[in-house]
């Protein structure tokens, strides 16, 4: 399994284990039923990067589907253990935790860590062609349907899967879903950030989004460059007025958007500004 690691927390023991062993029964609620959450966070040199960010949104996805989730100090020692297994380079660390199995355990609690697939890199460094899908959905619908998990980052991500290999059959590196009403929302793994102006904008979370950590980070530290940032309800015209357009993510970083549905676009020269505040550089 090459630099692959699997590590399962159990009743506070965390346990390193063969990667090709089962860590899942066939009947836990996770693989059966996608009923379950996930968070996945970079790790350079052996040190996971904002861990603490992701703990907390674990936590509130954990809260929000009602499922029972070990203490975070429990995780930070996973999330430890493994990232001190890959001191050189870079990889993904992911956690995923079930509902476990209906009427023997309440959950199961796993993490990963595994090499960048090589187009990660190579993304980060040269841009994404982007096409915009729709999700189908008003962009408020999911903030006022909680059965909608909106803003929840659950297991089943068969849509957003099947969205990046739509965006791919059509000649593109990955998507931008846009609500029926015409509003952008998020991409399948990211958030979507353009500039205008000096300023950074987003959309806000109000309207059922994820929180996005990486997101976050660049917002907090925007203004030591000189940067305003804004929530705003942003359209695809927006996106192609925009002085610069980023997917933004904990593990490929700040991707700068160099065409949107097959119109070539610029980035001012921010990239580089953007992908230092976010941590992640080529």
């Amino acid at each position: 399994m090459g630099s692959r690691r699997v590590a399962v927390l159990d009743r506070g023991t965390v346990t390193l284990v063969d990667p090709a062993a089962a860590v899942f029964s066939a009947f836990d609620l996770g693989p059966a039923r996608g009923d379950g959450v996930f968070e996945t966070m970079l790790v350079r040199r052996g040190v996971a990067l904002k861990p603490e960010a992701h703990l907390d949104r674990l936590a509130r996805s954990a809260a929000l589907m009602g499922l029972f989730s070990p203490p975070l100090a429990d995780w930070a020692r996973l999330i430890d253990l493994l990232a001190t297994t890959h001191a050189d380079g870079e990889a993904a660390l992911k956690l995923m935790l079930t509902r476990g199995i209906e009427g023997v355990s309440d959950h199961t609690a796993v993490g990963t860590l595994s090499p960048l697939a090589p187009d990660v890199l190579e993304q980060r460094r040269r841009g994404i062609a982007v096409v915009t899908l729709t999700l189908g959905l008003p962009a408020d619908l999911r903030a006022t349907s909680p059965w909608l998990l909106g803003g929840v980052k659950y297991l089943s991500y068969a849509v957003n899967m099947a969205a990046q290999r739509h965006a791919r059959a059509l000649g593109a590196d990955d998507a931008v879903f846009i609500s029926l009403d015409g509003r952008l929302l998020e991409g399948p793994t990211s958030t979507i950030v353009w500039a205008r102006d000096g300023t950074l904008h987003t959309p806000p979370l109000e309207i059922g989004i994820l929180p996005g950590t990486t997101q976050a980070l660049l917002f907090t530290r925007a203004d030591a460059a000189g940067l305003g940032t804004a929530m705003s309800l942003g359209t695809v015209a927006d996106l192609h007025a925009a002085d610069g357009v980023w997917l933004v993510s904990s593990v490929r970083g700040a991707a700068a958007v160099t065409s949107l549905d097959g119109l070539r676009r610029g980035d001012a020269g921010l990239t580089p500004t953007i992908q230092e505040l976010t941590g992640v550089t080529t």
